[in-house]
């Protein structure tokens, strides 16, 4: 089976929608020997920044020569991205026979798109002998496909109301899902949590014995700069790779969790582990300049948090114009993050996401006019940003901003018409 064959019938699978629990990864898991079982993993959750956090984790522990395995969701061009060994994405040959050789068992068993990937990825980091490998959850945590194993540490980056049609209406209850990666005798790490997530992490970690380290306990954040302080590392001039000061604290938690769990000492080579993140990794889609002159920026920006954390990097920049194209999946309190965004842009583009769960244009358009705000549909975002980028002045700027599909769908139809 070839890997356009293969890729077909694997998105195909996400008809069958997302299916919490973990009897079927389990049992496909089983039948491939449980493959998860051979990995020291650290298994990261969080409302916002695990994929950022994900990323500096794995860079780090690349800089001190370990073999790491990167396993994240979603993709933006290319379904390989998902799942990277030491930068380096997986095979088109291992895709399609994994999936060739299993094909039987995932259609009997009607296995979802993420159970069918979440497998996959865990096969190839085991037979590729891994020496750590960095899994982010997918949604939640408790029934989330990639809680099946017990990690060497478990991090929990943000909690936000996010998916609240599953994870829980509240705070807490989302807290509730999220800390369920936490198994017995777990070394767990947090970023800065609400209060009532806090308490829900702090009472985890005292049923299962685990140990527990919060984020703000190692950091002194000072104007313009986070400085962090452990028994093993310091570090409090640090050379930033992505925008946005809350990135530091996402690179300060990978940074602490590494140390704490390998006992590491050198901070040099975890300053160069932040540095090198993208490098080391191909991490992308947060605060991304596209490019520059006029500047085209793309933001994975997905709920009121992250279009707070967006905003606060944003508007250190000082623009003549200010233009967004936004697109959001119909699970996203679109309201709050409109209303946080009106007033940072003077014209903003509404476009649909290329899944099933998006927001129709008609939908966002209505949504829009409940917080008195005028937005115009677009149908062709990639004509709008070529255009802008052959037409724009040095003084403005063009912001793609919402669902990670979205910035997929653009980043991969640019690269089709070879824009750069």
């Amino acid at each position: 089976m070839n890997i356009e064959a293969t890729l077909k019938k694997l998105f195909a699978l996400h008809t069958l929608g997302v299916k919490l629990g973990l009897d079927n990864i389990k049992s496909f898991l089983e039948h491939l020997g449980n493959p998860q079982l051979h990995l020291k993993a650290f298994h990261v959750a969080g409302s916002n920044g695990k994929g950022s956090t994900s990323a500096f984790t794995a860079s780090i522990l690349q800089e001190f020569s370990y073999k790491t395995g990167l396993y994240t969701s979603p993709h933006f061009v290319k379904f390989n991205e998902r799942i990277v060994i030491d930068g380096e994405q997986i095979s088109d040959e291992f895709i399609a026979d994994f999936f060739e050789k299993h094909e039987k068992f995932i259609d009997e068993h009607k296995l979802t798109f993420f159970e069918v990937t979440t497998a996959l990825a865990f096969q190839y980091f085991k037979d590729q002998e891994v020496d750590y490998a960095v899994i982010e959850t997918g949604l939640g945590g408790r029934l989330d496909a990639t809680n099946v194993f017990n990690a060497c540490a478990v991090m929990v980056t943000s909690i936000s109301l996010e998916h609240t049609q599953i994870l829980g209406k509240t705070i807490k209850e989302i807290a509730e899902e999220k800390a369920a990666i936490i198994k017995n005798h777990n070394k767990v790490f947090i970023g800065k949590l609400p209060d009532e997530a806090k308490e829900v992490v702090e009472r985890k970690c005292k049923e299962t014995k685990s140990i527990l380290h919060r984020i703000e306990d190692y950091t002194n954040e000072k104007p313009g700069s986070l400085e962090l302080y452990t028994e093993e590392i310091e570090l409090n001039e640090w050379t930033m790779p992505l925008k946005g000061d809350y990135q530091k604290y996402n690179a300060a938690l990978a940074a602490l969790a590494v140390s704490k769990t390998l006992t590491i000492d050198d901070f040099g080579k975890i300053e160069t582990g932040i540095i090198n993140v993208i490098t080391n990794t191909g991490f992308q889609g947060r605060y991304e300049f596209y490019c520059t002159k006029p500047d085209i920026i793309l933001d994975s920006a997905h709920n009121p948090e992250g279009v707070t954390n967006f905003i606060s990097e944003f508007k250190k920049y000082k623009y003549r114009k200010r233009t967004l194209i936004f697109g959001a999946l119909n699970d996203k309190n679109v309201k709050e993050m409109l209303t946080k965004l009106k007033n940072y842009f003077d014209d903003i583009y509404i476009s649909e996401v290329g899944i099933e769960r998006s927001f129709s244009t008609k939908q966002l358009i209505e949504i829009a006019g409940e917080v008195n705000l005028k937005v115009k549909p677009l149908e062709n975002p990639v004509s709008f940003i070529t255009d802008f980028h052959n037409k724009g002045k040095e003084d403005e700027c063009l912001v793609i901003l919402g669902s990670m599909y979205l910035l997929g769908d653009v980043k991969s139809l640019l690269h089709k018409n070879k824009y750069a």
